[in-house]
């Protein structure tokens, strides 16, 4: 698994990086200053809080980690992109 990030300090911190380490994640960031590495990441969290989060009301931290994988799972493997040719990011990562 492959996290993008910026910089910020929340994801260059010791306690995340042996937390991303100890999870076999490795973490892809951003060049200092370049906010255009981290665009489609921008994008997708856009997406995500527009129409996921924002918009879902939970009941405990239990249903929202497990709406949220849903909601992941279904924008990666089930949902079109325009961008990707109407085609889902698996379907465009693997054709």
């Amino acid at each position: 698994m492959i996290l993008h990030s910026d910089q910020g300090v929340q994801f260059t911190s010791w306690d995340f990086v042996n937390f991303c380490k100890d999870n076999n994640v490795t973490q892809s960031m951003s060049k200092a200053g370049c906010p255009y590495d981290n665009a489609p990441m921008e994008r997708f969290y856009n997406t995500f809080k527009s129409n996921f989060y924002n918009v879902t009301s939970f009941s405990s931290v239990e249903m929202m980690d497990e709406l949220t994988i849903n909601y992941i799972n279904w924008y990666n493997y089930v949902r079109p992109h325009s961008y990707n040719d109407y085609l889902t990011p698996m379907e465009a990562r693997y054709r």
